[in-house]
């Protein structure tokens, strides 16, 4: 398996180009949050020769094979098996107070939605499990089978944005009575049946839905909720952190924090701004930057991707 082949970093060169400022000391320390199979680590360590690069990711098939592939960078590499709201202690563990850059590819990886027997693709017919992490949690088929038509229906709604989803709840509920719904195709005939035609036509049934599922069994909003703001805190004076978002829900918490992380705390009405109440980041690009046409057509993946970018300009007090 060529990884080159199967695996584009998304945005890679604005990535590197957002993030340069930030790593050309020798000594600086970079944490990727979600390393995957390390197309963006390789190309950082690679420009980078004096940076340390610590990769987080729960999936250990995606630790294995980046740790293979950045074997020829030796201890600058430090791997961490952890979800991304682990990242203080990873840092913390890895020998570092503070870093210099940070980068979040949210969403699933090229790996798990390659590899058909994990269940996240929904043009694949495998088991329903859906864990990043394989060896914890709940999967998939586990959630179909023992939520309640409510709870089904509320993380439709709420992780897949999806308008039918309490009749999409009530068919699942329905076909469970009669056998489990334990294999993606067999969910995507289900949802299918349940899709008026003229839906079925504006874009696949099973899209927002096996996106819910995958959010609700990996916890990935709580997990984003909590990571940014720990992430922000570990940046040092001049840091750097870039954050690639696929979907509306996680592109909202990534703005709230920057708007928060970049907003002033002054009291109203005061005549000056005093320092201790200046803001402690500034924005590096304008709203939520597009990948550009080249890229788009080059790799589609990089098509729904919103990219935001903020640098630490004074440290907390």
């Amino acid at each position: 398996m060529n990884l080159r082949d199967i695996h584009t970093p998304v945005m890679l060169e604005r990535c590197v180009e957002l993030l340069a400022p930030a790593l050309q000391r020798d000594g600086a320390v970079m944490v990727d949050g979600t390393l995957g199979m390390g197309g963006h680590a390789e190309a950082f360590l690679e420009r980078f020769p004096g940076i340390r690069y610590i990769g987080l990711d729960r999936d250990q098939d995606a630790l294995r094979i980046a740790g293979e592939r950045l074997a020829p960078f030796g201890d600058r590499f430090i791997p961490v098996h952890t979800v991304y709201d682990g990242i203080a202690d990873a840092i913390r563990g890895a020998g570092f107070t503070d870093v210099d850059g940070i980068l979040f590819d949210l969403g699933v990886s090229s790996l798990q939605l390659d590899m058909a027997d994990r269940g996240f693709a929904y043009a694949q017919d495998a088991p329903l499990d859906m864990r990043m992490d394989q060896s914890t949690g709940i999967t998939a088929a586990e959630v179909l089978a023992t939520y309640s038509e409510g709870r089904l229906r509320g993380i439709f709604e709420r992780y897949g944005e999806e308008k039918l989803a309490a009749r999409y709840a009530r068919a699942i509920l329905a076909a469970r009575a009669e056998a489990p719904i334990e294999r993606s195709g067999r969910l995507v005939e289900i949802l299918s049946a349940a899709t008026p035609a003229a839906v079925a036509r504006a874009g696949h049934p099973a899209k927002r839905v096996f996106q819910a599922l995958r959010i609700e069994v990996n916890g990935e909003l709580a997990a984003l909720e909590k990571a940014l703001p720990a992430a922000l805190d570990a940046l040092a004076v001049g840091g750097r952190i870039v954050v690639m978002s696929y979907q509306s829900l996680e592109d909202r918490f990534v703005k709230r924090a920057f708007a928060d992380a970049t907003r002033s705390t002054a009291p109203a009405g005061l005549p000056v701004e005093l320092p201790e109440h200046a803001p402690r980041f500034r924005l590096l690009v304008k709203g939520a930057e597009l990948a550009d046409d080249a890229e788009r057509a080059r790799n589609p993946r990089s098509i729904p991707v919103r990219l935001r970018a903020a640098e630490r300009v004074r440290q907390a007090r």
